[in-house]
């Protein structure tokens, strides 16, 4: 892939902070436990229902961190997580702290390695952001950047989805999807579309430089009108009668993709 150079000067997308949100089941709780102690405001258990050892371990972390446990029972709980299934457990946190764009490139700075960034494009359903979101986590990518408008935000759903992932990957909130790319091609990325349509097959392209992966909406796919600011279009070669791939399948498969060419996913 050649290097495109960075500009200076590009508009900065703020982030923001969102109200105060549910995190529900074991593994989603301990993540956040972990990661953001000074962010989480109460523990909500069942008694009984979770098992002694991650029992143990969120009791001693919220002792440790000051955050109040309190029992309660099964019906409160469900409602909590909205039907979710919480396996006993919901937190309540301070709301999601989203990064602003830039704050995504930083991270790839820090770590001297080429910016790995995945942009999605109108992706409204919040296990396939949860999903995304795990993969850009375990496959090395450094940043998602999501709209705040027509698309999920990250909510308990998606924390769970993603299995405790939303508390480690840096995620920026945008007001336009079309300028974000703008600006990620300012700081020298390239931007490759998912496209079932798109004429580059995807195990043929360099994807080893700097780069934004940009997957669409379940079933409309990455729009027009975004599709015009990316560099080239990838298409995941496919056999069967089944024309096109969810959302989060498709980004897994792009990101390991990545991480095959890069060599490993790094952290």
């Amino acid at each position: 892939m050649r290097e495109r150079s960075p500009k200076a000067g590009s508009e900065r997308e703020r982030g923001g902070t969102e109200a105060p949100r549910y995190v529900y089941g074991v593994n989603p709780v301990l993540e956040a436990l972990r990661a953001h102690p000074d962010a989480m405001e109460r523990i909500f258990i069942v008694d009984g229902q979770v098992g002694a050892k991650a029992a143990g371990e969120l009791l001693s972390r919220a002792r440790d961190a000051g955050v109040r446990v309190e029992k309660v029972g099964k019906e409160r709980l469900s409602a909590m997580a909205e039907g979710g299934v919480h396996q006993g457990v919901v937190a309540e946190l301070r709301g999601f702290q989203y990064v602003d764009l830039e704050d995504v490139l930083a991270v790839a700075k820090a770590r001297s390695q080429p910016a790995l960034v995945v942009v999605l494009d109108g992706i409204q359903d919040p296990h396939n952001l949860g999903a995304i979101i795990r993969s850009a986590h375990a496959l090395g990518a450094h940043g998602v950047v999501l709209a705040k408008d027509r698309a999920v935000q990250v909510t308990g759903t998606v924390a769970k989805a993603s299995a405790g992932a939303v508390e480690y990957c840096a995620i920026a909130r945008v007001t336009n999807i079309s300028r974000a790319i703008e600006q990620l091609k300012e700081a020298g990325l390239w931007i490759a579309a998912a496209d079932i349509e798109g004429s580059e097959p995807l195990w043929s392209a360099r994807l080893d430089g700097p780069l934004a992966l940009v997957v669409g909406a379940e079933g409309a796919g990455v729009r027009e009108g975004v599709l015009k600011h990316c560099d080239f279009r990838l298409r995941i070669p496919m056999g069967g009668q089944v024309g096109s791939l969810n959302a989060s399948v498709s980004a897994a498969i792009l990101l390991y993709e990545v991480a095959r060419q890069r060599g490993r996913p790094a952290r």
